[in-house]
């Protein structure tokens, strides 16, 4: 086992189950936690481990934030872990991680589940969120819920996109903060909107498995051309009630189709 890069972080984690690995790694803005309910379906046959990303959940902060670092973030925890060839599932950014990951530890990963996200440069979509949580004035907020009204008035057209922010607000001491690194993530935003050049002539021969939302543009082609020739073996899912955050739109039919792929004996 190759070992990991000397500035990676000691993730935090949250795991359950016992069997073969199965490491779910979350979008920008998220954490371990949005995955929990998933993560306990799929732990009847697998020891699921939740990651917290680099300056996200409960994770340490960085001052870079890059997909050949947060790969090695979770390399060291593989080797940490002693865990034998887990399987990834990785959402957005996290599916970014994870596909960085198996190009460059080919060996070292089973297979992948990628969600709603392709191995390319994508226009900046997320600064708006990460701007807006910057703006909100949380040291002097008296309740949640004026956070809360504050961060809709600064996101007027994504509504729906508020709650799941709001997860990250956390009380400390007397007044509310963000547990995410907000300026380092503004900071790093080129660099998460795209893919690494330096990634782009590598392989990773084994079972990748694309679970896109029907109702998102992330994913476009059907026959998995964003995929190639990197992840040969790729095969693309639409589930067509689904957006971006497929596993929490359509939780059902995700697990389905993760299932599937999880346990496919043509690997």
């Amino acid at each position: 086992m190759k070992s990991s890069p000397a500035m990676s972080l000691d993730l935090a984690f949250q795991a359950v189950g016992d069997g073969p690995p199965l490491l779910v790694l979350h979008g920008l803005f998220g954490s371990s936690t949005n995955w929990r309910s998933i993560a306990r379906r799929l732990s009847d046959r697998h020891r699921v481990i939740s990651v917290d990303l680099r300056n996200h959940g409960a994770s340490p902060w960085a001052e870079s934030m890059d997909y050949v670092a947060m790969a090695g973030d979770v390399l060291a925890l593989i080797e940490r872990q002693g865990l034998e060839r887990p399987s990834l599932i990785g959402h957005s950014m996290g599916g970014k991680v994870a596909m960085a990951l198996a190009l460059l530890q080919p060996e070292l990963v089973d297979r992948l589940i990628v969600v709603d996200i392709a191995p390319v440069q994508y226009a900046d979509r997320l600064s708006v969120f990460a701007e807006a949580m910057r703006t909100v004035d949380t040291l002097h907020a008296a309740s949640r819920e004026e956070v809360r009204q504050r961060l809709a008035t600064q996101l007027p057209e994504a509504a729906g996109v508020v709650p799941f922010l709001m997860q990250n607000l956390v009380a400390r001491n007397s007044h509310f903060d963000w547990r995410i690194n907000l300026p380092v993530i503004s900071a790093s935003m080129p660099a998460l909107s795209g893919f690494p050049p330096s990634l782009l002539g590598l392989r990773f021969e084994r079972p990748v498995q694309v679970i896109a939302g029907g109702r998102s543009d992330y994913v476009q082609r059907r026959e998995g051309a964003e995929f190639a020739p990197m992840f040969p073996r790729a095969q693309v899912e639409f589930i067509d009630a689904a957006g971006h955050w497929v596993h929490a739109d359509q939780p059902e039919a995700f697990l389905a189709a993760a299932q599937r792929a999880l346990h496919d004996s043509a690997a």
